[in-house]
């Protein structure tokens, strides 16, 4: 391009050429459309920038909470992981102590089992030495009262214990109560109490060489008639017929025939009657000891002895003779040696038992 001059005419410029109307709106529908098109994108670019913004806000906003949770998640999980280790310590802890537990228990039971069998031996021995004891105390006593009481203590002991194995040997001291209660037994103390009695009446025993004077009835004067005069005649012969009788009496006691058919008792001194009747009291005291010994044989022979005695040097006529030999006839026939029961069931029961065990 030249520099203009002044020379140089103005340029005319040419028209530019009318597009024809058709071509002028499509290009305008095309601008437009355009334009549209372009307003349309910036409004969905802004607004994908403004949800791209708010995502990524949203985003942060999700990633801080995401890292705070996994924060928190992982104190929770280490928290967690101290839990589980505390408790795994624990219960490795705990299922050891079970162990032990269980070991203990295991112990536990096979001592009560021991102890059990161990109660049960000593109920067992323990019955059966009471039983022998109570027997041989009743032999000894000669009464039953021992083994009665020896039956009641262990038929209560074994219903106390409830053992279903010791229920045999229960039953069968009940069979041995019963028999040895219908068991008839000397009451040696009665007998003994009876020879103390009999004892005592040895000292006023009447014998044959001791005169023994009927008792006289004091003399009473004949009641006088209302109508008879009292006058000293009277009283004087009153006065002499008491008095001759009283002479009569005392005359009569001067001449006493009686029937001896042992001549010998009638001959002995008085101190040959004490000696008697010291003899007597031991005869009878030896009978007594012989009776509560349960020597039965021994006492028989003592008292058939005593009864040999009083009837040989004692008046059998009068009353306290004849109660002597009464109440020594009496213990001579009770002083029979009678067998006392046995607790046979009983033994035989404890026997089997300690068998079988």
């Amino acid at each position: 391009m030249h520099p203009e001059t002044a020379s140089d005419p103005p340029l005319t410029v040419p028209a530019a050429p009318v597009a024809p109307p058709a071509a002028a709106r499509w290009a305008w529908g095309v601008a437009a459309a355009t334009g549209v098109v372009s307003a349309v994108a910036l409004a969905m670019a802004w607004q994908a920038q403004n949800r791209l913004n708010s995502l990524e806000q949203e985003l942060v906003r999700r990633q801080a909470a995401s890292q705070g949770l996994a924060e928190s998640a992982r104190g929770a999980a280490k928290h967690t992981e101290d839990q589980v280790r505390d408790l795994a310590a624990k219960l490795a802890l705990a299922e050891a102590r079970l162990a032990e537990v269980a070991l203990q228990r295991g112990q536990l039971e096979d001592l009560l089992s021991s102890l059990s069998r161990s109660r049960e031996e000593n109920v067992v021995g323990d019955l059966e030495a009471s039983l022998r004891v109570a027997t041989q105390q009743s032999a000894l006593v000669g009464s039953t009262e021992p083994l009665l009481t020896a039956l009641r203590q262990g038929e209560e002991r074994l219903q106390r214990f409830k053992q279903p194995r010791l229920e045999g040997v229960r039953r069968a001291l009940l069979r041995d109560l019963d028999r040895v209660k219908a068991a008839s037994t000397i009451d040696a103390a009665t007998l003994a109490l009876r020879l103390d009695e009999v004892a005592r009446l040895v000292d006023d025993l009447p014998l044959l060489n001791e005169p023994h004077l009927a008792v006289r009835p004091v003399a009473t004067p004949p009641a006088r008639p209302a109508s008879e005069p009292d006058d000293a005649w009277l009283r004087w012969r009153h006065w002499v017929q008491v008095r001759a009788g009283d002479v009569w009496r005392e005359a009569k006691d001067l001449v006493r025939v009686t029937r001896i058919d042992n001549p010998d008792a009638m001959l002995r001194s008085p101190e040959q009657t004490f000696f008697l009747r010291e003899n007597l009291k031991l005869r009878l005291l030896n009978a007594r000891l012989a009776l509560l010994s349960r020597q039965f044989d021994t006492a028989r022979s003592d008292l058939e002895a005593a009864l040999r005695l009083i009837h040989r040097h004692a008046d059998t006529r009068q009353r306290r003779t004849q109660t002597a030999i009464e109440l020594m006839t009496q213990v001579l026939l009770q002083a029979k040696p009678q067998p006392l029961p046995r607790p046979d069931d009983s033994l035989a029961a404890l026997a089997a038992l300690g068998t079988v065990r």
